[in-house]
């Protein structure tokens, strides 16, 4: 249930985030430089992150529940310790919701700029977020701040021990800047989509770029975030790191599987053998010594098919990030040498597949964050049958249907209401629905009942104190 859970709310992750942030970048644009196309994208991807928002409330507050409900025994005991990271994440909620409500409103009613650094604080708040629920989950992966008593009981707690772990820094810069590609990836990828149906104007131009970019710059920066990350878990989580990557005896001059499985006698069957890389990796040399999951009891370490789960979940990880590199240097490439899009059709249909591509990265992170921590789920001070509610099996079917269900219906209603979002923006560009789409028209100037020919109209005469976003226009 728990999986299902976060496997669903992660999806949506990325958008609270960082499409504040991207949101904001186009509206600059738009400001900046005058220009209407700009503005118009910004408004109805504010509208998208509204509707974002409010479905993350219901998937995120689910989550909170099961916490308590699914796993009494870690919050009996260690909730003073980390539930600070909960409380962050709480109040960053409670900020961002009436953020986002007054960006929404300021559309048309505030000055152009003013409008604009009132939004600044979305991203910082989404940040801040992000901040509360990394603290909570590398405290999980290496705990501190805290004594036992002889009860087995955590006092004399740390708090800033307990969030600023040895693995926050490492997970919060990994988790952030996978979310602002993901995003970017998924967003310029709807517009690529729209490229390759042959809508090739500067709405989709526009549309594809800036996000594009961002995700772009980003992707290599993620590349050497991620080889930090994994070696910060060879040297912090051994076990984990050996799971990941099917290492049974500890030794030397240790070789990396790409996929394959691991057997119950810790032989690997299939997959692509390179002899003494993972030594490498681990250490810049052939001669590093990497820890093997035979080190300790089996009691203390992932099964062989666990094992198996978190190496596949970071292989098609890093397989995809890296894919991802060569499509951002394809794109840099022609935009260093041309100052302009890649032509090929190939290039926007790997567009179109990276935001799906950023997502599965992202639902393998999780995965291999989770399932490599196994047997533990406070690594090596209780473990998930310490942890679990003793409630019977079938009221936790019951509840996992329902929850299901639930899960579905909302999400379901989530790309209904996107995809007439959509359908009224297309009816509106065609000049059929303007009056019955709010955020049809440039958001700033007079409003469109006011024009007499609709939202193809020229520009109008602005209202007193124009400011640089005081265009009206559509592409």
């Amino acid at each position: 249930m728990m999986a299902f859970t976060l496997a669903s709310h992660i999806m949506l992750v990325p958008f609270g985030v960082a499409l504040p942030f991207i949101t904001l970048v186009m509206h600059h644009r738009g400001l900046r430089k005058a220009d209407p196309t700009a503005l118009l994208l910004a408004r109805r991807w504010s509208a998208v992150m509204a509707v974002q928002f409010a479905v993350g409330v219901v998937t995120g507050t689910v989550l909170s529940f099961e916490f308590g409900l699914l796993w009494p025994g870690m919050m009996g005991r260690w909730g003073d310790v980390f539930g600070l990271g909960f409380g962050v994440e709480a109040w960053a909620f409670f900020l961002e919701a009436i953020l986002i409500a007054i960006y929404l409103y300021g559309w048309r009613r505030l000055k152009p700029w003013t409008h604009f650094w009132l939004g600044v604080p979305l991203p910082l708040a989404a940040l801040m977020g992000a901040f509360g629920i990394i603290a909570a989950n590398s405290w999980m992966n290496t705990p501190q701040g805290f004594t036992l008593d002889a009860g087995g009981n955590p006092v004399g707690v740390d708090v800033r021990q307990a969030v600023f772990t040895p693995m926050f820094g490492p997970e919060y810069w990994h988790f952030v800047v996978a979310m602002f590609l993901t995003a970017g990836y998924v967003v310029a990828g709807v517009y690529a989509v729209g490229w390759l149906r042959g809508r090739r104007d500067r709405y989709h131009r526009l549309g594809f770029t800036v996000p594009f970019t961002v995700a772009a710059i980003l992707t290599p920066l993620q590349f050497f975030l991620g080889d930090n990350i994994a070696r910060q878990i060879y040297q912090k989580q051994p076990i984990k790191f050996a799971a990941a990557e099917l290492v049974w005896d500890t030794d030397t001059h240790v070789p990396e599987y790409l996929f394959g499985r691991l057997q119950e006698d810790g032989t690997v069957k299939g997959g692509l053998k390179i002899p003494q890389l993972d030594s490498i990796l681990a250490g810049f040399t052939p001669d590093t010594q990497v820890i093997g999951l035979n080190s300790v009891a089996a009691d203390d370490r992932p099964t062989a098919t666990q094992a198996t789960i978190v190496h596949w979940a970071f292989d098609i990880m890093a397989t995809i990030g890296s894919v991802l590199i060569l499509l951002a240097l394809w794109y840099a490439w022609c935009w260093w040498r041309h100052r302009d899009l890649p032509k090929s059709r190939w290039f926007f249909r790997c567009a179109a597949a990276a935001g799906v591509a950023s997502v599965i990265t992202v639902e393998c992170g999780w995965i291999t964050t989770e399932v490599g921590r196994q047997p533990w789920i406070v690594y090596q001070n209780m473990r998930v049958s310490e942890a679990v509610t003793p409630t019977g099996a079938a009221s936790l079917w019951t509840m996992f249907a329902v929850v299901a269900g639930v899960y579905v219906l909302v999400l379901g209603a989530f790309l209904t209401v996107l995809l007439k979002m959509r359908t009224r923006w297309r009816l509106a560009e065609a000049g059929t629905a303007a009056a019955q789409s709010p955020e049809s028209d440039a958001p700033y100037g007079p409003r469109p009942e006011l024009a007499t020919t609709g939202p193809a109209a020229g520009p109008a005469t602005p209202p007193a104190d124009p400011g640089p976003g005081h265009t009206e226009g559509t592409e």
